[in-house]
């Protein structure tokens, strides 16, 4: 064998420890997260595209957190999950709504589209907070082009929502229903945005094939 061959299998090698050990500390991490964490398919692929941005933007450091939100969830379950990556630990989870006209119960539709109010999956990054029209808010920043992009063209924010309290569940069977935010219950959403504001990583996902086709971070 050529010296050349040699270092070439050598490589080749090492690659594939390489994405062994990410693949078996992915795994690690998510027993680490106790009970209450999200699917594995859904964390897998929120661990996956978390470190793939860390690399490639400007985190902040101080807050080392992922907010993971299932919309494969039904909406009666809490489907939101605030995880301290540094520590794998969970440190809110709560419900979320979906948009109007994404589904009734289940999320079923999704949008990047101007006035579609359908919620917008992938990943995002925060930004700073404002007090607007729905009160104490978060800005989202779409980060993969034709999926969620247009996040803050359509003003998709996190907020709190009356709609989006437990008791809302009581009365309806399920939470209501925004114009695409992310809502959360108005009892933790200051709480909710305050920890994870200012250069985070939020990924909303589901088992959508035209999403995993056309994400980047898959």
């Amino acid at each position: 064998m050529s010296i050349i061959g040699f270092i070439f299998l050598i490589l080749l090698n090492t690659s594939g420890l390489e994405r062994t050990s990410i693949a078996e500390g992915i795994a690690a991490d998510y027993e680490m997260l106790g009970d209450i964490k999200p699917s594995k398919a859904a964390w897998d692929m929120a661990l996956k595209g978390y470190n793939q941005i860390s690399q490639k933007y400007d985190l902040n450091k101080n807050k080392p957190y992922l907010t993971v939100i299932d919309f494969t969830l039904p909406s009666t379950e809490k489907r939101l999950w605030l995880i301290d990556v540094s520590n794998n630990s969970v440190l809110i989870h709560t419900f979320v709504a979906h948009g109007k006209n994404t589904g009734d119960l289940v999320a079923e539709l999704f949008s990047n589209k101007l006035s579609s109010y359908q919620s917008s999956l992938g990943f995002y990054i925060t930004g700073g907070t404002y007090v607007g029209k729905n009160g104490y808010s978060l800005y989202l920043d779409g980060i993969e082009k034709g999926i969620n992009d247009k996040a803050r063209e359509r003003a998709i924010v996190m907020h709190g929502a009356w709609y989006a309290n437990a008791s809302m569940i009581e009365k309806f069977g399920r939470l209501g229903r925004s114009y695409g935010c992310p809502s959360v219950p108005e009892e933790i959403h200051r709480e909710l945005i305050d920890t994870i504001s200012e250069k985070t990583v939020l990924f909303i996902y589901h088992s959508s094939p035209s999403y995993s086709k056309s994400s980047i971070f898959y």
